[in-house]
């Protein structure tokens, strides 16, 4: 056992000592980041994608998923319009900032420790996912992504594939991606009554087109617990001729599920 697992405190004093030393690391990579935004489109499109504001989870509490959206609108504003430019590092949390009641965040839904909790600034995970998401299918490369280790709830209203997104937890659980192309990109995120939405554009048409599928992709039982497992796949197109220039696995996922899963359901 660790030694931040025998007693709370222990566990957030670790938390402090990791948030210290990414904030040293995100010192010495400041200039890397991307910082400039630009209120006008760029006028190619790469990927567009809107998620639900609002579908049943589990037995959690609705008003949950109402301050989600409080806390999603805050973040995605500070994102909304940046531009990635060559070399450049996109950073979830070295945008956003650390989520604050004294920001306007509110009470929302968090996962943390195998257990669904609340925190404030819950629920922005949702952000990092369609962006993550949208990502995927563009050139930029993806240098850190991190992702649940447990599945909390049903697939109920669920159109991406199991275990696609990508967890944020301030300052040293970040998505992060860096533009190893020759062509500047915009990140374009805003709520609307029904969805978060986003886009990603590039100042020049991108010669490639990104195409995700799922594999194998099961339940299965271990010890008494439930699992669930399944990989995650990229083929790269060329636009031009049509031909599948290359496939590869992106993600391979195996978490436990913390729900009851109905023996002959789909779960899609």
């Amino acid at each position: 056992m660790r030694l931040s697992e025998i007693h709370p405190f222990l566990y957030y004093a670790r938390i402090e000592q990791k948030r210290f030393f990414r904030f040293l690391q995100n010192s010495k990579d400041r200039k890397k980041f991307a910082k400039r935004k630009a209120e006008i489109n760029f006028q190619y499109t790469c990927k567009r994608h809107q998620s639900l504001l609002r579908r049943r989870l589990g037995n959690s509490d609705p008003k949950l998923q109402e301050n989600k959206i409080v806390n999603l609108s805050l973040a995605a504003n500070r994102i909304d319009g940046i531009i990635v430019r060559p070399g450049e590092v996109f950073s979830f949390w070295g945008l956003v900032g650390r989520a604050t009641r004294k920001k306007g965040y509110i009470e929302g839904m968090q996962l943390s420790r195998g257990e669904v909790k609340t925190g404030i600034g819950g629920g922005i995970c949702q952000l990092s996912n369609l962006l993550y998401w949208m990502v995927l299918h563009t050139p930029l490369t993806v240098i850190e992504r991190h992702h649940h280790s447990f599945d909390p709830f049903p697939d109920e209203g669920r159109v991406l594939p199991f275990g696609s997104g990508a967890s944020v937890f301030y300052n040293y659980v970040d998505f992060r991606f860096k533009n190893t192309t020759e062509y500047d990109f915009q990140i374009r995120v805003w709520v609307t009554d029904r969805h978060l939405k986003g886009a990603i554009f590039s100042n020049d048409e991108v010669p490639y087109s990104y195409h995700i599928e799922e594999r194998d992709h099961q339940f299965y039982k271990k010890n008494g617990k439930t699992f669930r497992q399944n990989e995650i796949w990229r083929r790269t197109v060329d636009k031009r001729t049509g031909n599948h220039l290359h496939n590869e696995l992106l993600i391979k996922n195996n978490s436990e599920v913390k729900y009851d899963v109905i023996e002959g359901k789909k779960h899609e």
